[in-house]
């Protein structure tokens, strides 16, 4: 398919992961990138780059027509939080195409507390989670939660466990929010307190259009990626993950998605944890941009879900059916780390190449 796709945030490792998507899948896409930091865009892997205000910048939609109209593009992929929120709204003055979800879904998921009171009114499992307006708050919230081993602190925006802490006591769950209002300028009533997910970790990827699931993909995250740089532990961005089936989150985050908006359009991706009774709850929802580890999506399977992407958002035909819409390959990883190109692997053939050199019983 000949398309000129223009995609944002050039030179990350997540929109380069997303240019190796797209070449994987057809060879005839022309490739562009942009960015606003002129470091990080000579890493781009894309054919062309261009220099573009940021994304919070008003002249953001003039420099986003430079590059559209000077290498003819068909159509625009924002591939992060910030652009996916800049760029919905100006989906009518672009003089190329947009696949996004509406400003006010995109707007909704960027505020985890809002989105997770959303869902728990319209009955998709989520965490329960209180607002904190201000440290003098805590020990009521704390109470209202209940006796629990630990509970989840964290901020209502942003990603990769930003602010984000498991804690023990109302006392270390005060001095967290107080070290960041102090040496990070973080409000405290930007923070919110929720019951703590001890169970499995998964992501859903999928593609939708006027409120009909086209494509589905999902993983469950097995490690982490730097962790003992992270307070909390944990992180969206695996360090090794693996394609899995389970029904139970694909129908929850179905759920959740309807819920959003019932004509939801565009690209999201879902977080969920199993709470301490094994059921699987919606933490998060990225809506507009594809997921750092969307190559897990991508290379394995019936489909690229990337490619399916660029079909969808330029009227494509050639997509999955009403019964294919489920595509798990199940049992390839995703393994991860600094300065490596992910590297995707089908469990049969994990070890193949690889010489065990261990003694066979412990030295002493």
């Amino acid at each position: 398919m000949r398309a000129r796709l223009l995609v944002m945030g050039a030179g990350t490792g997540a929109s380069n992961n997303l240019l190796r998507s797209l070449r994987a899948g057809d060879s005839e896409f022309s490739l562009v990138g942009c960015q606003p930091d002129r470091f990080v865009i000579k890493k781009s892997s894309a054919d062309r780059n261009y220099l573009v205000p940021d994304s919070s910048h008003p002249a953001l939609l003039e420099g986003l027509c430079r590059v559209v109209e000077a290498e003819d593009i068909d159509l625009l992929i924002p591939n992060s939080d910030a652009d996916a929120r800049a760029v919905s709204p100006l989906r009518d003055k672009l003089p190329c195409r947009t696949f996004l979800p509406a400003p006010e879904v995109i707007e909704q998921c960027q505020d985890k507390y809002r989105l997770g009171v959303l869902l728990r009114s319209r009955g998709v499992d989520a965490p329960l989670t209180y607002p904190i307006s201000d440290v003098a708050d805590l020990d009521d919230v704390w109470s209202r939660l209940g006796p629990a081993p630990r509970l989840w602190c964290r901020i209502r925006t942003g990603n990769s466990s930003a602010g984000a802490l498991p804690v023990k006591t109302v006392e270390q769950a005060r001095a967290w929010i107080r070290y960041w209002e102090e040496m990070r300028g973080v409000r405290a009533d930007l923070f919110t307190l929720s019951e703590y997910l001890p169970g499995r970790d998964f992501n859903l990827q999928g593609l939708w259009r006027e409120g009909t699931p086209v494509l589905v993909k999902m993983c469950e995250r097995l490690s982490y990626f730097v962790t003992g740089n992270v307070p909390s532990g944990v992180s969206s961005t695996p360090a090794v993950a693996r394609t899995v089936l389970d029904r139970r989150v694909v129908d929850v985050c179905l759920r959740a998605i309807q819920a959003l908006h019932d004509r939801a359009t565009g690209l999201f991706n879902v977080d969920v944890k199993e709470d301490a009774r094994g059921i699987p709850c919606v933490t998060e929802i990225n809506a507009g941009r594809f997921a750092m580890i969307t190559n897990i999506y991508d290379l394995t399977g019936r489909h690229n879900m990337a490619c399916a992407y660029v079909r969808l958002a330029l009227g494509g035909v050639d997509l999955p059916g009403a019964d294919d819409v489920l595509d798990v390959a199940e049992d390839h990883y995703l393994v991860r780390d600094l300065d490596t190109t992910p590297g995707i692997f089908h469990a049969d053939t994990f070890f193949d190449g690889v010489h065990d050199a261990r003694p066979l019983q412990p030295t002493t």
